[in-house]
């Protein structure tokens, strides 16, 4: 799966529209691959879902809305190349759901070139392993993107291919059987690759 995201974003790069090129749309909705890869086993399902709501307050200026829920089976700081990734050895004792709504700014640099910054308070709750509720807590996620933007249909759909790093400096109240496992790893993760898909209007 993440061989083929690779290649996803490589084409869309060397196959790459200019942003602002007859550009007359005010809004977009988009969101992430992410929220359309919610089958696979319920052990390891995140049940990830992400939408954005971007307004251009300029050609090169996007603000914006973002609304994402997920549940975590493991921590989110272990590294994308450790083998411990995906290990059951690392799973929580239970499950981990966060829901969070925040603000993103985006910024063209060059042609599609552009980097984001989203800003996302989320609320916690924590599952043991029979799904019943043991805790609530609160995260700061923070996630920095830097990715190209590629348009079709005379700028009415686009896709973002990116790759982009989570640092959460606020964490609280985590219970004992997670904390063990989160005390492990990292308050960041680096280098992930996405893909985004979205509709101007």
């Amino acid at each position: 799966m993440k061989t083929a995201l690779w290649a996803a974003i490589l084409w869309a790069v060397l196959s790459a529209q200019m942003f602002g090129q007859d550009n007359d749309y005010k809004f977009s909705f988009c969101t992430p691959w992410l929220t359309f890869d919610n089958f696979g086993e319920e052990k390891t399902n995140t049940h990830h879902y992400e939408f954005h709501l971007k307004y251009n307050a300029t050609p090169n200026d996007r603000v914006g809305l973002k609304f994402t829920t997920w549940k975590l089976f493991e921590p989110m700081g272990i590294p994308l190349w450790d083998p411990h990734l995906m290990k059951e050895s690392e799973f929580y004792p239970g499950r981990l759901k966060e829901t969070g709504l925040g603000l993103t700014y985006q910024h063209m640099l060059w042609k599609g070139l552009f980097a984001t910054i989203e800003i996302l308070p989320q609320l916690k709750t924590y599952l043991d392993e029979n799904n019943a509720k043991i805790g609530n807590g609160f995260k700061l996620y923070t996630s920095y993107h830097l990715g190209y933007h590629v348009s079709f249909f005379k700028n009415r759909m686009f896709i973002e291919p990116q790759v982009h790093c989570q640092y959460w400096p606020i964490d609280t109240h985590i219970p004992p059987g997670f904390k063990e496992k989160e005390s492990q790893w990292n308050k960041y993760f680096l280098f992930e690759p996405n893909l985004y898909i979205g509709f101007n209007f």
